[in-house]
């Protein structure tokens, strides 16, 4: 069975309104589930939502503004992964240049 947090608890321990976990919903930064008629999230979310909230109350960033860092950090990620992949490419044609030479 999946554990689940209420947005009511998470909306208390990280002092927001339900607002503003409602656009972060919006925006496909958090996903809802339902248990009952209460909406809540799955626990494996808490470390994604801790940096979230970490940019909202440290940075003072809106869900607007967190979703375009997001979007840059995983388009980083991606270009990171297709660097590695081509060092690795590019050391195994030089590998075998030494071989031939």
């Amino acid at each position: 069975m999946k554990q689940i947090i209420s947005i009511d608890i998470i909306c208390q321990h990280y002092e927001i309104e339900p607002s503003f976990v409602q656009r972060l919903n919006e925006l496909g930064l958090i996903e809802f589930v339902t248990d009952g008629n209460a909406q809540c999230v799955e626990k494996n979310q808490i470390n994604h939502i801790d940096k979230i909230m970490r940019l909202h109350h440290e940075l003072e960033i809106n869900p607007e503004g967190i979703d375009v860092v997001f979007n840059l950090l995983q388009k980083i990620d991606h270009l990171e992964q297709s660097l590695l992949s081509a060092e690795n490419r590019l050391s195994v044609f030089e590998s075998l240049l030494k071989q031939r030479f």
